[in-house]
């Protein structure tokens, strides 16, 4: 890893080192489900770049459908000026939506969440937003507010935005859980939060992952998000889901909240939309997108690069939506054969998989980074999430016989532990 480690030496002394590694990968190029690194060795990819490459690495349809707009023009602001192309992508973005809907495009997830927060606070003249704690919602401002799976990607950075509050959000770990996390969580929400705390009439929304990603890939019970949404009808609150990480096919559905019979107002979108070129968006219904003129704009939001790789991206996804359902329910059956005592649980829904390790009834953190750095050695490329879950995010097209190569090393590291 000579040529390698040259790079690493020469990237801490010319990036500022504000994010963390999980191991040593200096990638050369890529293709597919596959991953070559700047020394030659190949991996398997169970990462596609933390969720954002959906249809794999080098797609020829999307890498023609780019050099074609390349071709045509490269940048000019749509929010000052129109193309038809972004016109075709929200359209398409639109029709699969449970609602009539419109589109503001953004560069990122975390700008998405932005806008949504203004689009909310906008258009219900309250000021609240209610977050849920171990959240990740992005690192700017407005939507470092509402992230607190960790506590570093908060500390050192207040005051943060005002007028929001974190209420816990119901998994097994939650303290608040007895033998009804959804009636426990959903009661202190409506008993204590919006009597005692806060009048619902001042609440704008409620924002959340309706599968928390980076907090562990916990999925919430069914009943919690459609009380949720009762909740939000109820007093007039709107619901804004973020799905940045589990939007675009991620979980064997377009849009995760169809898991759970619920319907947004605001939904969050960005990594797999842009199908590796950066773009975010905001989907909500066409009654609540409606922002004065002047009051939110961006130079870059709907870059006809970036919109070009997302129409290929929009109209090959829904095929693919069985396969994504079946391969990761076979995945989780492949990690939940693990015979390994640290093993805790394996969850998640469709290629969204999460396995997580405790020792002694606490996270496991020292044997997520045995496993992810084994694993990486033997050429399989996972990530972690939480304080100590095995996460994996593999492209939607990866070929079986990789997926279940990819983790059948993965149940040998937890194995080895």
């Amino acid at each position: 890893m000579e040529l390698a480690y040259k790079v690493i030496e020469e990237d801490s002394k010319y990036l500022m080192q504000s994010f963390t590694r999980w191991y040593p990968l200096v990638i050369d190029h890529a293709k597919g489900s596959l991953i070559y690194d700047v020394d030659g060795k190949e991996y398997i990819d169970m990462n596609a770049g933390i969720g954002v490459m959906a249809l794999g690495h080098g797609n020829e349809k999307v890498i023609k459908a780019v050099e074609d707009q390349m071709r045509k023009f490269f940048h000019y602001s749509l929010t000052d000026f129109y193309y038809d192309l972004a016109v075709r992508v929200a359209r398409k973005l639109v029709s699969l939506l449970p609602f009539d809907g419109k589109v503001f495009y953004t560069n990122s997830g975390t700008e998405s969440v932005e806008a949504s927060i203004k689009i909310a606070r906008g258009h219900t003249g309250r000021q609240y937003v209610i977050g849920f704690l171990n959240s990740f919602h992005g690192r700017t401002f407005g939507s470092m507010s509402f992230t607190s799976s960790k506590s570093v990607q908060r500390s050192m950075f207040s005051p943060l935005l005002p007028s929001t509050l974190l209420v816990p959000y119901p998994d097994r770990h939650n303290p608040l859980c007895r033998e009804d996390c959804s009636s426990s969580v959903l009661s202190y929400i409506e008993d204590w939060i919006l009597r005692k705390v806060v009048d619902p009439n001042d609440v704008a929304a409620f924002i959340l992952e309706p599968i928390q990603g980076e907090g562990g890939v916990i999925v919430p019970p069914r009943e919690f998000l459609q009380g949720l949404e009762k909740i939000s009808r109820n007093n007039g609150i709107l619901l804004i889901m973020d799905e940045v990480q589990t939007g675009i096919g991620r979980t064997g559905k377009m849009f995760a909240f169809e898991n759970f019979n619920v319907k947004p107002d605001l939904i969050c979108l960005a990594k797999a939309l842009g199908g590796g070129i950066p773009l975010g968006a905001v989907v909500g219904r066409s009654e609540v997108m409606d922002l004065p003129k002047g009051s939110h704009a961006n130079t870059f939001g709907g870059n006809p690069l970036a919109l070009a790789a997302s129409e290929v991206v929009l109209e090959e996804i829904p095929g693919l939506l069985s396969r994504v359902s079946k391969l990761g329910e076979e995945i989780r059956d492949i990690l939940s054969l693990a015979r390994s005592p640290y093993l805790d649980e394996v969850r998640g829904m469709g290629l969204m998989i999460g396995a997580e390790l405790t020792k002694d009834g606490k996270p496991y953190e020292d044997g997520l980074a045995k496993v992810l750095n084994n694993s990486f050695k033997r050429g399989v490329l996972a990530i972690g999430a939480g304080e100590s879950v095995v996460r994996l995010l593999p492209p939607l097209t990866i070929e079986e016989d990789l997926a279940v190569k990819g983790a059948n090393v993965i149940k040998e590291e937890m194995e080895k532990l």
